[in-house]
């Protein structure tokens, strides 16, 4: 064999291997994710080259999860005997409660799923079913199989299984009652190896979730557990193994006999069965878990009614503390699946604990806050459990989860990087996430002053807050200095940050200072100095004055004012950089798949040849401080044929852009699908785009950027950060007419990276 054939081989192999191992490792796609157009792609993906990786796997096992997707994937496994309060409806029934399980595995821990349906009740059959097809999963989680054959069912696939396994109805919901176990105990400042607990509901989830708060210091014999036939104690007859762990002596046998000086009610059973009278028999600031779904064993409204100091947690979303397994289960196997854990141990469990108790502790992102439609959330009787939708979950759980794996041993890839890892996972959920971090932490790496005006509204001062407790900026508060002290205290808004008034006392020196500084600029432009006096006492021109005059780095006006009547005082006291002709705005838009920019969208009606291509270069160099390379498309509604006013416009700002800066990867004029799709930019071969989609797009005028962006912006598909003003010497960004929280504490974030630029170029 010659050796070029030996190469040949060798490179084909190589690259078998490569295609094989090469990300996005278990993705499931509509459209496959790995090159499939060509005879050789096909034969790496299928035959020959799969036989490579096969071969690698049966001499080294442990290489399938290099090879393969099973290190993300997770079984949802059930027989359908136990599904949610309706019981056993069978493993047809059942089905679109595990789909629905796996799309909460995809959509918050980024792990892909199978439901498996299973017909069969007799538990050693049904053990035998799922080894036989454990080989194909990285974790299995079961659903929904009734007591007591779901304790043997667990018990003994965990003792013949080496991948992940939990019971998610059992551990799942000890997981979260215990977190709020935790919290909530020490809101009501009480000791858990001091406080008597009932467990009304002996099933799987009753007797797990006793199990785990005795892991946690509950004793024993502070427990009254109680099931269809009241408490289970001494004189019981005909216990199940599970419930005997659980037999107290004493004479009491009712569920309200055993409420009279309790301090937490735990209800894993059904609705309506705790009367008012049995919660005023309870102990002190009492604690109560109604657990039970739909209807919770007593109504959170009854409940508050009946007791002042009670605090309850129920099942459902539309009160309070919700306790939702989704808070757990997709971060625990996230963090299992990520250190190839042989199972999930009880170190896992309470790390898991833990780090959802500890979470509700932290300050809440304001994202959360809006995503539930409330003004504030803090610590306390209203809120002891994070939230479903906190992002962070994946990072505290995930990350607390696979440190234990790897410290009680059963983990058998160790994770080196931890910071590394963090950004592993919060890459998992979106790159737009992704973007907005880097941006932060940047901005977090040498915060600037930056003065925001409007502060007495409340989603001004909010960011404010955000701003100033993550780092990203340290905020002056630009205002009526009464009103925005008002706002503070009756939001609850503690923040010990520099308030600006105008009109008070304390700024007389700042007058003076300012007034000479617009009479200078502009004294020879219809500005006299009554009206420079009169011009110094309002926040429109006081901003821009302090950054003027470098008494702040960076400047956010704008949120309750029309556009262009913000934009007016900024431009007569704040130049133009050097070589500008006209300043110009552009969008941010971060969609699911990338970040796209847009410009001009607020400021230029009708810009010129010229214009566009001042537009198209500021574009370039603001798109590039975000470390992204800018691929332009000067838009229009033809194709590189010019027969309108607009196209013939575009196309000759092209023309110029091609002479002037022939490095710039711009073309057009184009229609923005083209630019987009690679097919379709594959019909131009002689575009300087190539087949690579724009993803900077100049628009032809006013109306197309402002309604295309605005139009995204409404459907909320995609976020939006913006406008960033471009072509200014210092930094200062107009807000949206009521923009957001998030929109802020993103756009001032911009400006903190505008001014962190600034001071560079001056060095």
């Amino acid at each position: 064999m010659s050796n070029k054939t030996n190469r040949d081989e060798k490179n084909f192999r190589q690259a078998a291997l490569d295609y094989h191992q090469s990300e996005p490792k278990g993705k499931v796609e509509v459209i496959p994710s790995k090159p499939h157009s060509t005879q050789r792609d096909l034969s790496l993906a299928y035959s020959p080259g799969v036989a490579i990786p096969c071969m690698e796997i049966f001499d080294h096992p442990e290489k399938v999860y290099d090879y393969t997707g099973k290190g993300n994937l997770v079984a949802v496994i059930s027989n359908g005997t136990a599904v949610l309060g309706l019981g056993d409806i069978g493993p047809e029934a059942s089905k679109p409660v595990m789909e629905g399980k796996g799309l909460l595995f995809k959509i918050f821990a980024d792990i892909n799923v199978f439901d498996i349906e299973i017909n069969e009740k007799d538990p050693d059959k049904f053990i035998a079913i799922v080894k036989g097809i454990a080989p194909t999963f990285g974790g299995i989680n079961l659903e929904d199989i009734k007591a007591p054959e779901a304790f043997y069912i667990e018990q003994k696939l965990k003792e013949e299984l080496n991948i992940p396994l939990m019971h998610d109805d059992q551990h799942g919901t000890a997981i979260i009652s215990a977190a709020a176990l935790i919290n909530s105990l020490q809101i009501a400042n009480k000791k858990i190896g001091d406080i008597k607990m009932v467990v009304n509901g002996a099933g799987a989830a009753a007797i797990a979730c006793t199990n785990l708060y005795m892991a946690l210091g509950l004793k024993r014999e502070n427990i009254l557990m109680c099931d269809s036939k009241g408490v289970i104690n001494h004189k019981r007859e005909n216990l199940t193994a599970e419930k005997l762990d659980y037999v107290a002596n004493t004479d009491k046998t009712t569920l309200e006999e055993a409420m009279e000086d309790a301090d937490v009610f735990v209800g894993l059973s059904k609705g309506n069965v705790v009367t008012p009278q049995m919660l005023k028999k309870m102990a002190q600031n009492p604690i109560v878990f109604a657990l039970a779904n739909p209807d919770p064993e007593i109504d959170y409204d009854l409940a508050m009614a009946t007791r002042s100091d009670v605090m309850m947690a129920t099942g459902r979303s539309d009160f309070p503390n919700q306790v939702n397994n989704v808070l757990g289960f997709p971060y625990i196997f996230r963090g299992a699946l990520d250190v190839q854990a042989t199972g999930i141990n009880e170190e896992m469990k309470l790390a898991a604990v833990y780090a959802i108790a500890d979470l509700a502790k932290e300050p809440v992102p304001e994202a959360v806050v809006l995503t539930y439609n409330l003004k504030s959330l803090n610590f306390g009787s209203e809120y002891f459990i994070p939230k479903p939708f906190d992002n962070r979950l994946i990072t505290k759980v995930s990350m607390a989860v696979a440190k234990a794996a790897m410290e009680s041993g059963i983990a058998q890839k160790n994770i080196e990087d931890f910071e590394q890892y963090e950004n592993q996972l919060l890459d998992r959920m979106g790159r737009d996430e992704k973007l907005i971090r880097m941006m932060q932490n940047r901005a977090r790496s040498n915060p600037k002053r930056v003065t925001l005006a409007n502060a007495e509204e409340y989603n001004v001062l909010k960011a404010a807050q955000i701003l100033f407790e993550e780092g990203i900026a340290h905020p002056i508060l630009l205002g009526e200095k009464k009103f925005i002290k008002a706002q503070m205290e009756k939001y609850g808004i503690d923040l010990d940050v520099p308030i600006v008034d105008p009109t008070d006392d304390d700024q007389e020196e700042n007058r003076k200072k300012y007034k000479e500084i617009i009479w200078d600029l502009r004294k020879r432009k219809g500005v006299n100095e009554y009206k420079a006096k009169r011009y110094v006492r309002q926040r429109d021109y006081f901003g821009p004055l302090m950054l003027k005059n470098g008494d702040t780095d960076a400047l956010i006006v704008g949120f309750s004012k029309n556009y262009s009547s913000v934009l007016k005082p900024i431009l007569e006291i704040i130049g133009k950089e050097k070589g500008v002709e006209k300043v110009a705005s552009m969008m941010m838009i971060l969609s699911e798949k990338k970040p796209y920019f847009f410009a001009d969208t607020s400021i230029n009606k009708n810009p010129t040849a010229e214009d566009l291509v001042s537009i198209a270069k500021m574009s370039e160099i603001t798109v590039r401080s975000f470390a992204i390379e800018p691929r332009i498309a000067m838009l229009a509604y033809e194709n590189f044929t010019a027969k309108s006013e607009t196209s013939q416009k575009v196309a000759k700002a092209v023309k110029m852009l091609h002479e002037k800066f022939p490095k710039m990867i711009v073309d057009g004029e184009i229609q923005p699908d083209f630019a987009m799709d690679s097919d379709h930019l594959s019909d131009y071969p002689f575009s300087k785009l190539g087949i690579t989609p724009a993803n900077t797009f100049i628009f032809p005028n006013l109306e197309s950027a402002n309604l295309s962006y605005k139009i995204i912006r409404g459907m909320k598909v995609a976020q939006t950060i913006g406008p960033i003003l471009m072509g200014l010497n210092q930094p200062v960004h107009v807000l949206q007419m009521r923009s957001s929280v998030e929109e802020i504490v993103n756009l001032t974030t911009i400006a903190v990276l505008d001014a962190q630029k600034k001071e560079s170029a001056k060095k």
